[in-house]
């Protein structure tokens, strides 16, 4: 049903109902995801980049597309706080906060926990961009996986704004990766990303997340 990953080839796009996913295909979805495919999928904020969480080669792959630096934070998208709880290291204050802000459009980055493969920590902190979204089907994905799945944002060298269209997606990357899931365009904004890593709040992105509390 899929294109063997790392082939030259075009993306298989899949069109999946956004808020009644058909589990015959998030099932298809998922079985790529663990034969080492890399997909691009919508979340509630814009669309992202997703791949198995010990997945070195599709990790390579993201940096290649996005040209990150070995200090990108990668996140792990989590199905909901008791995942969070297993991955990162978090304060009673801090986990008070996340609790509060999910599900919704927020990454927290926080200290990571021996589950977490170094690989995907930030080198110099040790620390990892965590988030539980709120959008049907990717926790539909994510009850099916039984695990986070490794994220990027969906934002290509030079851009401003992320890629929100599938179609848009299929015309500019579809070579690049193999399976491309069509839910409707989504926002066009990214995550709002809080570090809560050090004893304190710090905003280091204002995307679609509101932060009126912090300022």
């Amino acid at each position: 049903m899929f294109a063997t990953p790392y082939n030259p080839r075009v993306a298989r796009l899949i069109e999946i109902h956004p808020t009644n996913p058909q589990s015959r295909l998030v099932a298809s979805v998922v079985q790529a995801i663990r034969q080492g495919s890399l997909i691009a999928y919508p979340t509630d904020s814009s669309y992202a980049l997703g791949c198995h969480i010990g997945d070195k080669r599709a990790m390579d792959r993201i940096r290649r597309i996005r040209r990150t630096d070995k200090d990108h934070n990668f996140t792990l998208v989590c199905s909901d706080l008791s995942e969070i709880s297993v991955y990162a290291r978090i304060d009673n204050w801090a986990y008070r906060m996340v609790k509060s802000m999910t599900p919704g459009p927020y990454t927290f980055i926080l200290q990571a926990t021996r589950e977490v493969p170094k690989r995907l920590q930030n080198p110099k902190r040790r620390t990892i961009g965590l988030r539980v979204p709120d959008h049907p089907l990717v926790h539909a994905m994510l009850n099916s996986l039984g695990e986070p799945i490794m994220s990027s944002t969906l934002s290509l060298p030079g851009d401003d704004m992320p890629l929100t269209d599938p179609l848009e997606i299929e015309e500019k990357i579809g070579h690049q990766i193999d399976v491309i899931i069509d839910a409707g365009p989504t926002g066009i904004e990214p995550t709002t990303v809080i570090d809560l890593s050090h004893g304190s709040v710090e905003v280091l992105r204002v995307g679609r997340g509101d932060v009126s509390a912090f300022t």
